[in-house]
């Protein structure tokens, strides 16, 4: 307490601001995974572009982050002389995470020859590290890249018409901010939602080889982008899912042929309607609307003549592991600004990063950060073997990898994020912390590109159909082996629930759609990701990795076993972090 003119004043206490340790030197299982899976090489050769991208997520973009979360977009429907416009207004920092992503190659990595060349199909796991550092606070720019990428990697299937990907795809993979471009997704309708066989928007064919595209589109993310992939039924194709086609769909006039020559370019095209913007849980900086399509012009990704919704797979395999990577990143994000403010604030007499049960608490949470962060990145080393290997193995894993690795990590970010909410007490319920931010952007990472339901239905699928569970037992039983000079118990576990993880596939593969099947979908899909988990753990272990063995015994107890690891996460909290 303080005098002033005889008065008492009372100073004001202001609680230091976190700061978190720099997002890539700072991540130790992040450097130590590239050396496994690059070698020493390939890392050297990723380090200096993962530096320059760290140094600007801790500096100019954190900044951009927090303006676009503050100026979230605003759907203007018509000018000042009544045109109706449909423009997104997005704010500077929006558009500054936009020219970042084009900057750093974020979505561009993968598609480079001179990546490929240096990297082979490691470029995928060069892109993941670059995902990890950049999405967290992109103030979700991070869907945008994923739908890009889909799209992308869509374009690039060899049915689909080499004029169209000529005119796109350099688009889509340009590092040049002032010509890069992001897509939008269009898939989902009210009456449908994640089931397809609903959708009712219809595709006809024109004269010059195009078509005109009418229906409603409920939940379109980055409405603001130059184009989007649309499903549509082709006209006469008949019900169900399987006939739907993927469409690219130009957003402005100025990529689209039936607008007049006077149309100005960013009006948007002949037959796009945007209804309104979504107002949404979390998620606020990105532009999400219902969009209304009226002979819109359209260009088919592939025959739409074949049925192509497996064709259109291609894109949500991207955008599903893209949102495992998301949610990996999210909860290392968080644990560092959780760990920081330990550091910073003092409770009963000392730091709260002191306390053994604080740190109990923040060594779980590392733990589920290194599974997250492992899971993630398996899929994307699985996605580059495909897709620059055509490896058949890897493709075979990947269809039951990339449901679970979402599935999983989704949920995971939900329950970290609340931890984290929780961690920095009511200074974690304020908005201007941006603390809350953590939780209200994770929701919807169980959500997008499928809820856990959903996925679990198709891990069914992928087991009953396709024999996909045979790579995932074989690396299962190949991760027993290696723990078993690491840790007897923990070979053990791994053991005992492959033993029973087989047992449940096998009655799958007998009938899966007995009651009982579906019914323990969600149990059986969130206990392979576990097992998954910990084996890729353990693989990391066995390469000479501490922190993954420690995090490998831990995760085994919590998740397979149900033990309380409380003692142990305070002890090792250091080595985890």
């Amino acid at each position: 307490m303080a005098t002033r003119g005889g008065e008492a004043t009372m100073t004001r206490y202001v609680q230091p601001v976190p700061t978190p340790d720099d997002p890539y030197t700072g991540d130790r299982l992040l450097r130590s995974w590239l050396r496994r899976l690059l070698g020493p090489a390939g890392h050297d050769a990723a380090q200096p572009r993962l530096v320059d991208l760290a140094a600007d997520v801790a500096g100019s973009l954190r900044a951009a982050h927090a303006d676009a979360e503050a100026h979230p977009p605003v759907l203007v429907r018509y000018d000042g002389w009544g045109a109706r416009v449909d423009r997104i207004d997005t704010s500077a920092g929006w558009q500054a995470q936009r020219a970042a992503a084009a900057r750093h190659a974020v979505v561009a990595l993968p598609y480079q020859a001179s990546a490929r060349q240096r990297w082979g199909a490691g470029a995928r796991v060069v892109q993941h590290a670059l995902l990890h550092l950049y999405g967290p606070e992109s103030a979700t720019f991070s869907c945008p890249v994923a739908m890009a990428d889909g799209a992308a990697a869509l374009l690039s299937l060899p049915d689909v018409d080499a004029t169209v990907r000529d005119a796109w795809l350099p688009r889509l993979t340009s590092t040049d901010p002032d010509t890069a471009i992001v897509s939008g997704q269009w898939m989902t309708e009210s009456q449908g939602g994640s089931d397809l066989s609903g959708s009712a928007t219809v595709g006809r064919p024109a004269a010059d080889g195009s078509w005109r595209l009418t229906g409603q589109k409920w939940f379109c993310s980055a409405a603001d982008a130059p184009m989007a992939v649309a499903l549509a039924r082709p006209e006469g194709a008949g019900r169900g899912s399987r006939v739907l086609a993927p469409f690219l769909v130009p957003r402005y006039a100025a990529d689209s042929p039936l607008a007049g020559v006077t149309a100005a370019a960013g009006a948007p095209a002949p037959g796009v309607t945007v209804h309104r913007l979504k107002d949404k849980l979390g998620t606020w900086a990105l532009p999400t609307a219902e969009i209304g399509l009226t002979d819109a012009y359209a260009l088919p990704l592939g025959d739409p003549a074949v049925p192509g919704l497996a064709r259109a797979m291609t894109l949500v395999v991207v955008t599903r592991v893209h949102n495992a990577a998301a949610a990996a990143g999210g909860i290392r994000r968080g644990l560092d600004y959780a760990r920081a403010y330990a550091t910073a604030r003092a409770v009963a007499g000392g730091r709260l990063a002191d306390s053994p049960l604080h740190r109990a608490t923040l060594g779980a949470l590392a733990v589920d950060a290194a599974a997250a962060f492992a899971l993630a990145g398996h899929a994307f080393a699985l996605l580059g073997r495909v897709e620059t290997d055509a490896d058949a193995d890897a493709a075979a894993e990947l269809r039951v990898v990339a449901p679970l690795a979402k599935l999983a990590t989704g949920r995971l970010a939900v329950a970290c994020a609340s931890e984290y909410v929780e961690a920095f007490g009511g200074a974690g319920y304020v908005e201007d912390t941006g603390v809350p931010r953590l939780l209200r952007d994770a929701q919807v990472l169980p959500i997008w590109e499928g809820t856990t339901n959903v996925l679990a239905l198709d891990v069914l699928r992928a087991v009953a159909r396709e024999n996909a569970d045979a790579p995932l037992l074989r690396r299962l039983a190949a991760a027993v082996d290696l723990a078993r000079p690491l840790s007897p118990a923990l070979a053990d576990t791994l053991a005992t629930v492959t033993g029973q993880l087989t047992a449940a596939l096998a009655d799958v593969t007998a009938d899966p759609r007995a009651t009982d099947v579906v019914a323990g979908a969600r149990a059986l899909a969130l206990r392979l990701a576990a097992a998954l988990t910990c084996a890729l753990l353990v693989e990391h272990a066995a390469w000479g990795d501490e922190q993954a063995r420690v995090a490998a015994e831990l995760w085994a107890r919590r998740r397979l076993r149900h033990d309380d690891i409380s003692a142990d996460a305070h002890r090792h909290l250091d080595l985890l972090c």
